[in-house]
């Protein structure tokens, strides 16, 4: 599976843009176990505690910030093994400024956007008092905040302020899909998270001196092209590079927490680090949704559709480009590449059923709230929300479309490919059955004593000669070949220090070789001069 110790470099989720690989089973909030595998041991502590498995919610008003002892002080089934799993405990720990974007709906349907809110490090007390005094206007239907760079005190806030599950933190951190809701209250509201993984088009950055930079690789070659090999396995959670645009497909994520109320719902948009991962910043977000002018949640997906079309297309690009190369060179390497985005299109259409869950999972969760507003109200909320998910669930289903034509078209390709190489290796074959009875013709048509009596060439010169130049092609095959050939594990080196024997062998060979071209001539010239004046006597006594 690796191919050297640089594949197991590249499981880092820190380094090449790869990012974690999603475990499911810790993103369900009604786990009764939260971020603990089989193998774990209960935590004794958490059994004795007497302590209410969900404590009544806090009024933050005599609670001596209770927002500092999260999550334990809402959730204390989340001890500090699992926080710390999870990654929420790297989270609390971030100490940096955050900024907090606005984007607010009114009665009319008017999207505005407020001013920033800077969370500074050195005021953590002001940013709190801020936070829990904080109230939706009344003239505001939703409103929405995007957190750039949160730090571990805002976390804990956000968290304390709006009642929010551990869970969607965890999802988000650790790149795991999910969509659920809880606290469903009739005629009150509820909580809704979805955590989308989506695909899209990134430009490959580029040094001074433009050449493509390697801080991103793609899942077999590196920036620079086709004939420099990354030995590294197929992993389909890092970026597929795109070399014949400089371009490449990369994950991103959206994580978003809805509390929908009857009086102003408040919506929270999740992002990671400045740049991390090359995922969707907060400021493009935020103008992106303020410039829609429509249902906020929704606009939220079209935002992964368009990413998803526009990766998708740049992709098409790439296979026909593929097509283009197998056609005019035949290459058999292009397979290994064509390996590569085939495994990713497999990992793309789990993707894509995910995405199309997920609106459905929209489609379906009616706002409890609702059910105080008339039925003719609720009946056009209804269906418009039918209408706008139905669009997407056709842009899903053309968007699988498109990726199971391309894979078709990538099956054609390598088909194509392996036909040439069968062709050539039947040739191959052929040429084989020639090459004894070339071989036996060159050796009797040789002017050596066993067979041309008089001369001054023997057979050990053949094989001298002859030995040593087989060794030298050798040594160009594999000195060429030793990265495709090198084998994994313990055997490499051993296998190294056969090379370097390898390689001196050769090398003395080369010496050999050189001796033996400057000696030779000397044996040539009189042997001719023997050779003539045998072959005269010979003449004159057939004569």
């Amino acid at each position: 599976m690796f191919a050297s110790s640089s594949s197991t470099r590249l499981l880092d989720p820190k380094v090449d843009g790869r990012i974690p690989v999603p475990s499911h089973r810790h993103a369900a909030p009604s786990a009764p176990w939260p971020w603990v595998d089989i193998q774990d041991k209960v935590d004794q502590t958490q059994l004795d505690s007497p302590l209410p498995p969900i404590p009544p919610p806090c009024d933050h008003k005599s609670c001596n910030e209770c927002w500092n002892r999260y999550p334990p002080s809402r959730f204390p089934n989340w001890t500090e093994s699992q926080v710390r799993r999870s990654k929420i405990a790297d989270a609390i720990k971030k100490k940096t400024d955050s900024i907090i974007y606005h984007v607010d709906v009114d009665s009319n349907g008017l999207f505005t956007a407020r001013d920033k809110i800077f969370a500074r490090e050195d005021d953590i007390e002001k940013t709190w008092k801020l936070m829990k005094n904080s109230e939706t206007p009344e003239n505001i239907r939703l409103q929405t905040l995007f957190v750039e760079d949160m730090s571990g005190p805002l976390l804990r806030m956000l968290r304390a302020k709006y009642n929010i599950e551990p869970f969607f933190f965890s999802s988000s951190l650790n790149w795991i899909p999910s969509r659920y809701a809880e606290e469903i209250v009739p005629k009150k509201g509820d909580h809704i998270t979805i955590t989308l993984t989506f695909l899209k088009s990134l430009a490959v950055p580029q040094d001074q001196t433009g050449t493509l930079r390697s801080t991103l690789y793609g899942s077999v070659y590196n920036m620079i092209g086709l004939n420099e090999r990354v030995d590294q396995m197929i992993d389909i959670q890092a970026p597929l590079k795109l070399q014949s645009s400089n371009s490449m497909l990369a994950l991103d994520l959206l994580s978003v927490h809805l509390i929908r109320k009857e009086n102003g719902s408040t919506m929270i948009s999740y992002h990671h680090g400045k740049d991390e991962h090359g995922t969707t910043t907060v400021k493009y977000l935020q103008e992106r949704i303020r410039f829609a002018g429509q249902s906020v949640l929704v606009v939220f997906l079209w935002h992964a559709m368009y990413a998803w079309d526009e990766a998708l297309e740049s992709l098409y690009s790439h296979v026909c480009w593929l097509e283009t190369q197998v056609i005019s060179t035949s290459d058999l390497r292009l397979t290994q590449e064509l390996y590569i985005i085939r495994a990713h299109h497999l990992h793309y259409s789990s993707l894509l059923e995910d995405f199309k869950k997920s609106v459905e999972f929209v489609q379906k969760s009616r706002n409890p709230a609702m059910d105080s507003l008339e039925e003719e109200v609720r009946k056009n909320s209804a269906e418009l929300m039918d209408k706008e998910c139905g669009y997407l669930l056709k842009g899903i289903e053309r968007l699988e479309m498109g990726r199971r034509m391309q894979d078709e078209r990538l099956k054609n390709v390598m088909n194509l490919i392996f036909s040439t190489y069968n062709i050539m290796k039947q040739i191959s074959y052929l040429t084989t059955a020639f090459i004894p009875a070339s071989f036996m013709a060159t050796v009797f048509g040789m002017n050596v004593k066993t067979f041309s009596p008089g001369t001054a060439g023997t057979l050990l010169h053949y094989f001298e000669a002859a030995g040593v130049l087989t060794i030298i092609t050798m040594w160009f095959i594999l000195a060429f070949q030793r990265k495709n050939i090198l084998p994994p594990g313990l055997v490499m080196r051993s296998y190294q220090l056969v090379t370097k024997f390898w390689d001196l062998l050769v090398i003395t060979s080369w010496v050999q070789l050189i001796k033996y071209l400057k000696k030779f001539p000397k044996r040539r010239d009189g042997g001719d001069g023997a050779g003539k004046q045998t072959r005269g006597a010979g003449a004159g006594a057939l004569v």
